[in-house]
């Protein structure tokens, strides 16, 4: 009799926790304040200001002198990317980013979309706001936020920009025609750092909102990956009448009793409807799944407890950020490539472009403010964030990329995101997908926001 009540117990706890998460619609939009020292007494300075990247003799010729006075440790036979970033190949980006790279050209390149800053909380927070260059007449413009992830920024969406402002130029369909805006998360690049402890996604999302409002746009469809795809989910959560619409190429599913299915085997993933494209992508399980992330996921666990240490490092060498970076852009775009005595960073991405992510980091010294972020939002374990347990009631379309760290099934993120309009298998792709490829998600946004509309 007692280990019936027991049982019951559980089961009746277990129920309680699965679906105690539907009571609240959506999270509490709060305030903050994460400048230095408190708020000062007075309304806040809602200005935007144009901005502009810049450099300096002085910037490059410091930065040639730490890469001249570097020291490597030559790799183990035969190790490819298996122990980290081959040095080996290192050696070849070195030369490209001491002799060829032109960070001059490249500031050029990035100032050639408008770019601003405003205050919000206290931070100052950098954006850039591109406008459709023509629109036909009688059609009006979708205003879509886009947020980056870790170690990316703003700069992974420069490809993907004018396919979404400018589609009929670039041979892409015209039926919707986007103005984008792009923020660097708070601690990122030209993004202002918090100078308090707490500053997590969910402040991230009420700071994009703000911004958004600021910009005259009362609704609004939102993209993201990594990190963005969390930010972009609170902010889902937070204001769901503003939200149109959320796209999302990767998505954080913890409440999810499907996610321990496939441990029972390939056949019972069978039985419980996963697709043959799913059972590709997720088995043989321990491999695709356990292993990998296991695997992947070292960086993680050093960020989300003492991201300030490594970041000494880091922060001090521009060769030992870059190999900590690209590392990243090796085996999150597939995992294969660890295989590879390159990493197979040239096979999906250009070196000026991997150095110039790295150059954004370097330039503004975030690297341990943008690793804090993983401190502050998985610092306090699973689940301990009132957002983990809600589900978003906005139109969600969800690409699955197959070489992303891990694939999620339509019935996993169903669960979290029960409005799901548009799920779909993408041909090729993995983490970073508008960086590696912009025309699959430009398309596949394009297709999302025509479902909401026909809604």
């Amino acid at each position: 009799m007692l280990l019936e009540l027991l049982l019951a117990s559980v089961l009746g706890f277990v129920i309680y926790w699965f679906i105690s998460g539907d009571k609240e619609e959506t999270l509490p939009l709060e305030d903050g304040w994460w400048g230095p020292g408190s708020r000062p007494a007075g309304l806040e300075d809602e200005s935007i200001r144009p901005f502009k990247v810049e450099t300096s003799d002085e910037e490059i010729n410091d930065l040639h002198q730490r890469i001249d006075r570097i020291r490597l440790t030559p790799p183990l036979e035969n190790s490819r990317f298996h122990y980290g970033f081959n040095s080996n190949y290192l050696k070849k980006i070195l030369s490209y980013w001491r002799h060829e790279f032109d960070w001059k050209k490249q500031v050029e390149i990035l100032n050639s979309y408008p770019h601003f800053k405003t205050k919000i909380e206290g931070l100052d927070i950098h954006f850039i706001h591109v406008k459709p260059p023509q629109v036909p007449p009688g059609r009006t413009p979708k205003p879509l936020l886009m947020v980056h992830g870790w170690p990316g920024s703003f700069f992974e969406f420069y490809k993907i920009i004018p396919l979404l402002t400018d589609p009929k130029s670039h041979g892409l369909s015209d039926e919707h025609i986007f103005e984008v805006i792009c923020p660097s998360i708070p601690g990122y690049g030209f993004s202002q750092a918090s100078s308090k402890k707490g500053f997590n996604s969910v402040s991230t999302a009420r700071i994009f909102y703000k911004l958004m409002l600021r910009l005259g746009f009362q609704e609004f469809y939102i993209q993201g990956g990594d990190w963005g795809a969390l930010v972009c989910t609170n902010m889902a959560q937070l204001v769901p009448s503003h939200v149109k619409g959320l796209h999302l190429n990767m998505a954080l599913i913890l409440r999810n009793h499907y996610t321990l299915t496939p441990l029972l085997g390939r056949r019972i993933g069978g039985l419980l409807g996963y697709t043959e494209r799913d059972m590709e992508l997720l088995y043989p399980f321990k491999e695709k799944v356990f292993y990998s992330l296991v695997r992947e996921s070292g960086y993680m666990h050093i960020q989300a407890t003492k991201p300030d240490t490594v970041g000494c490092a880091l922060n001090d060498s521009p060769v030992g950020l870059a190999a900590y970076i690209l590392e990243k852009f090796s085996t999150w775009t597939n995992s294969e490539f660890r295989d590879l005595e390159d990493g197979g960073l040239e096979r999906k991405f250009s070196l000026q472009d991997l150095l110039t992510n790295i150059m954004i980091y370097w330039t503004t010294g975030s690297i341990v403010s943008s690793q804090r972020y993983y401190k502050e939002n998985l610092g306090q374990g699973f689940m301990a964030h009132k957002h983990e347990r809600l589900k978003v009631q906005v139109p969600t379309g969800f690409a699955a990329f197959p070489c992303e760290l891990m694939h999620l099934p339509e019935k996993w993120v169903r669960t979290k995101y029960p409005q799901l309009v548009s799920y779909s298998y993408m041909p090729r792709g993995g983490h970073f997908a508008a960086f590696e490829e912009p025309e699959l998600l430009a398309r596949d946004i394009c297709k999302f926001v025509g479902l909401v509309e026909r809604q």
